[in-house]
């Protein structure tokens, strides 16, 4: 009896894409809620600096987004150059190139002739494939992902300057939110990486703190 194919699932984003996406809106949001005066800030200021960082998030979560959509297209269309030239290549050793090179370098050590020719002749039997790659339903929720996830991480560092009154008040508030989710964000990425998540932590509050800063120094 044949051994049935291995059923595989990819997530819309990796963990380490969603992190990447999380610290890209706190550095956007926090270069403008640090530009902030809240000495002298008053209503009509602090509503102009909230207006403009949803602006701003909102729309760096689009070109976000759509950039990752032209990573996607560009990805699909790589892995259908690579499938037509291993299924036209009359040379089997070429063929075998090709498909270890796709492959995990660790992977590919560990394969051996026979095992690739094995996938070369499944390669052959599949269906022709498409003259043009197309994004999928997937990519599309990737879009939505990466567009949520910039624009949402506005929020949590933008709500003490609605529930409070206070401007100095409220933008130690909003500090010690970013804080806390750049502490957070490290602490996921530690995890991901194997490494002590708290190093991470507090890695990667100084690291968004030195985006920020190098953010607003360039004129962001």
């Amino acid at each position: 009896m044949p051994d049935k194919p291995v059923t595989t699932f990819k997530r819309v984003l990796d963990p380490e894409e969603r992190i990447a996406e999380v610290l890209f809106g706190l550095v956007m949001v926090l270069t403008i809620t640090g530009s902030l005066s809240a000495a002298t800030a008053g209503r009509a200021e602090i509503r102009t600096m909230l207006f403009g960082a949803l602006g701003c998030n909102l729309a760096w979560g689009i070109i976000d987004g759509v950039l990752y959509l032209m990573g996607c297209l560009a990805a699909h269309s790589r892995k259908l150059r690579i499938l037509r030239a291993v299924r036209k290549a009359a040379d089997p050793q070429r063929a075998q190139k090709l498909i270890a090179n796709t492959l995990p370098p660790l992977v590919a050590s560990v394969m051996q002739p026979a095992d690739l020719e094995i996938i070369h002749q499944r390669l052959n039997q599949l269906p022709e494939p498409a003259t043009k790659a197309h994004l999928r339903g997937t990519d599309y929720l990737g879009f939505l992902a990466v567009f949520l996830l910039v624009f949402l991480s506005t929020f949590p560092v933008v709500v003490p300057f609605v529930l409070m009154q206070h401007p100095l008040y409220a933008l130690r508030v909003s500090n010690a939110i970013a804080i806390v989710m750049l502490f957070l964000t490290g602490w996921a990425f530690g995890r991901c990486t194997g490494r002590r998540p708290w190093v991470g932590g507090i890695i990667m509050v100084l690291v968004g703190a030195g985006l920020v800063g190098l953010t607003m120094a360039l004129g962001g």
